[in-house]
Formats: C-alpha cells, sequence, structure tokens
C-alpha cells in the first residue's frame, strides 16, 4: 500500500525503533519504514508533521484513501478518533549504502510529563513518554531535499550566524549547527527548563553557545519572555558585518527578540528568520484554529 499524497510532501508509515532519554524534557524518537527510501531533506530546520494514534488505537486514523482531499476527510472526523497531528522538525536522519533513508530522529519535548501528567501533558507528549518499539505513526514530510519546509536560509554573503531557541526549537538548532561549514562564526542562545535538559552540541562552526535554564531562574515559564533579552540587547554586533539571525520557539518570546535583532541592531529584516513553534497557554488545536 503507498501512502503518497502529493510532491514534494508525502506520507509516510513509520513505527518506532527505539526511544532514548536525552534530558528531564527531551525524549528522542528512532523511526524507520520500507517507504523512507523515498524520503528526502537538507536538514538544517526541517519541519515535518506527525500524525499518532490515539490510547487504544494501533494505528492513527488519517483517510489517505481520499488522496489529496485527506486533510478535509480528517477534520470531520470525530475528536476521539482522528489522529493527533503535531508539528516537530527533524533531528536526524540515516542512509543506507545506496543514499535511501533508512531512518529518522524526531526529539520530544515532554510537556507536563511528571506526577500530574493526565491533567497537564498534552497526548503528544503522553504518547512520547511511552513509545515503544514496534508503535506505528504517520509522518508527512518532504520527498524532495531542498522544500519550502526548510527555513534556515542564511544569504550567501553572511558573515555570522545568530540562532536563539527553546526547547521546542533545540533540535532544530542543533541540526542547523551541525551543518554550518567550518569556519563559520556563530552565536547560539538557548533556554531549557532544567540543568539536565543541556546538550552537547556538535558543529564545526565557531560558534559561542550560551545555555539558559529556568529552573535557575526563579522558576520562570516558557511564557514569561526569553531568559536570554538582555544578553542578545547586550550583545555587540560589528558596525559593519552582514548578520543573519534565525528565532524558533515560544511566539511571544520571538515577537520580542525578533524586534531587538531587527529594531535595535539594525538587522536588516530581510536577514532575520523567525518561527513562532508554539504559543503559550494554547494547544495546537487552537493555534490551527486561529489560523
Amino acid at each position: 500500500m503507498t501512502t503518497a499524497v502529493a510532491a514534494p510532501f508525502r506520507f509516510f508509515a513509520l513505527q518506532v525503533v527505539t526511544t532514548r532519554r536525552l534530558g528531564p524534557s527531551l525524549v528522542r524518537v528512532t523511526f524507520a519504514g520500507p517507504e523512507l527510501r523515498d524520503f528526502r531533506s537538507d536538514g538544517r530546520d526541517q519541519s515535518l508533521s506527525l500524525f499518532l494514534p490515539h490510547p487504544g488505537q494501533d494505528e492513527p486514523v488519517v483517510p489517505l484513501e481520499l488522496g489529496e482531499d485527506w486533510w478535509r476527510g480528517w477534520r470531520e472526523l470525530p475528536d476521539d478518533v482522528r489522529a493527533v497531528m503535531r508539528s516537530y522538525t527533524l533531528r536526524d536522519l540515516r542512509e543506507d549504502a545506496e543514499g535511501h533513508t533508512r531512518e529518522v530522529d524526531v526529539d520530544f519535548v515532554l510537556h507536563g510529563i511528571g506526577p500530574d501528567t493526565s491533567l497537564r501533558a498534552g497526548p503528544a507528549s503522553r504518547w512520547a513518554a511511552r513509545a515503544s518499539a514496534g508503535d506505528r505513526v504517520l509522518l508527512l514530510g518532504p520527498a524532495v531535499a531542498d522544500n519550502r519546509a526548510i527555513r534556515f536560509r542564511p544569504p550567501e554573503d553572511t558573515d555570522l550566524v545568530l540562532l536563539w531557541a527553546d526547547e521546542t526549537a533545540l533540535p532544530a538548532t542543533a541540526a542547523v549547527l551541525g551543518s554550518l561549514p567550518a569556519g563559520t562564526r556563530a552565536r547560539v542562545w538557548l533556554e531549557v527548563p532544567h540543568a539536565g535538559d543541556v546538550q552537547d552540541l556538535v558543529t564545526e562552526a565557531d560558534a559561542e553557545i550560551t545555555w539558559f535554564v529556568r529552573e535557575r531562574s526563579g522558576g520562570n515559564a516558557a511564557g514569561d519572555g526569553p531568559l536570554a533579552l538582555d544578553a542578545v540587547r547586550a550583545d555587540r554586533l560589528p558596525s559593519a558585518g552582514r548578520p543573519y539571525a534565525w528565532i524558533a520557539g515560544e511566539s511571544g518570546c520571538v515577537k520580542r527578540l525578533r524586534r531587538v535583532f531587527a529594531g535595535e541592531h539594525g538587522i536588516d529584516r530581510r536577514r532575520v528568520t523567525f518561527a513562532g513553534y508554539w504559543r503559550h497557554g494554547m494547544t495546537e488545536e487552537q493555534l490551527r484554529a486561529e489560523g
């Protein structure tokens, strides 16, 4: 059975291979499946959509038989039947000897996982916390390596890369850093809930990475504003440079930092890429309904 929908994006039927806890707030899930041989991506901040089953379902319910009209059919399904859809970024992929993708990694943030998990955590966090080998999902991803769901695109004349991200954009940031060639100058500000979420990031770039941990800052919530705000404001950027900024995470924090980079530091707005991955106090369903 084929799960293709339309190029350059299509559905891939996948199964969990392994899971690995990366820290208190993050778990890495590795997926595989024969259809992945047609998956193509240049990486960086590649965006994906995952469709997850509800508890008690063997696989996610998406009406693929409707072809390109699957979205309408999916929206019309009952809430407790329709597959849970969440947006993620590709953390990594591995290819076989012939250059075909054989595995992909996706890092999940475990929002609200703890003693009161059933009250606070969303369906994707609950699924990821309990995922095990053989669990089935659908991935809507690219069949063309250079596609519009990759947003990190610094101009060729960039001489300094500036990155800010919270935990939801940490996988994308790690992938971006891994893609930067040797000699690239980069300044990176990363915010995570717990000290155990700090990671060793591999990059050949000349990167200055600063971590901000919320539990060390009076328990600030992710929606209270970026902890890195003062540090970003105080950073002295080269007056004659050609920087490129990429900002991703909670939408309110992203907006504030965009104003700092473009307004206070004077970076051309066309050289600032920003993405609100989530909004404090709202579910993805609410954001989708808002448009």
